[in-house]
């Protein structure tokens, strides 16, 4: 035996963990081998040293300190349970969050000017839309980012959205005057509209 594997066999010798044939070639070698046979001596007598040393128990604040730094299983949110049993109730929250975010992405980018209505007798002019005096408007008037300003007549109901307008003394609003200019208002009126396609088919 070599003194590397003499070494190795030490340190497994002290340890327990050799067998009787190997316990056997490794006393032969320590026989011939001063070197091997003095580290033995001293790691024998260094375990003993510590075998004497009294055993030091530990603190008593110890387990808790350990058990307070160990991460902490985290439980699953509320509303997470609640999902899972109301879930006919969660898609439907789910679509109107969509739908509301879909709602207002839309009213943020769109930003030209749009009017619908009858237009035979309207003038547009840059972002302004202009019924003259002395014209009449058939139906509802809706104009989009834009500004309105009515000198003659409208039949039906005036919507401005996201603009303003301005009326005549000489002008005549059938219906309502409604200004539009948030994302809420304009969400529900997209909303109304949408019920009176559906209801009326208009």
């Amino acid at each position: 035996m070599k003194c590397n594997a003499a070494v190795a066999s030490i340190h497994e010798y002290l340890d327990g963990d050799l067998t009787r044939e190997e316990i056997s070639r490794l006393q032969q070698h320590l026989q011939g081998c001063p070197a091997c046979s003095s580290r033995l001596d001293t790691l024998e007598k260094t375990n003993a040293l510590f075998q004497a040393l009294p055993a030091e128990a530990p603190p008593s604040y110890l387990s808790d300190r350990i058990m307070k730094s160990l991460p902490k299983t985290r439980r699953p949110a509320a509303w997470t349970s609640w999902v899972r049993r109301h879930p006919a109730v969660s898609a439907a929250a789910i679509f109107m969050v969509v739908m509301l975010s879909s709602f207002v992405a839309m009213w943020n980018q769109d930003k030209e000017l749009s009017v619908s209505g009858d237009l035979d007798h309207v003038i547009i002019e840059g972002n302004k839309v202009i019924v003259p005096a002395g014209q009449h408007v058939e139906g509802d008037l809706t104009v989009v980012n834009g500004i309105a300003e009515i000198d003659g007549e409208v039949e039906g109901d005036l919507t401005v959205i996201d603009g303003s307008y301005t009326l005549a003394s000489t002008a005549h609003i059938a219906g309502e005057v409604k200004e539009i200019d948030r994302a809420v208002d304009w969400i529900w009126y997209k909303v109304s509209s949408w019920f009176g396609t559906l209801a009326y088919g208009t």
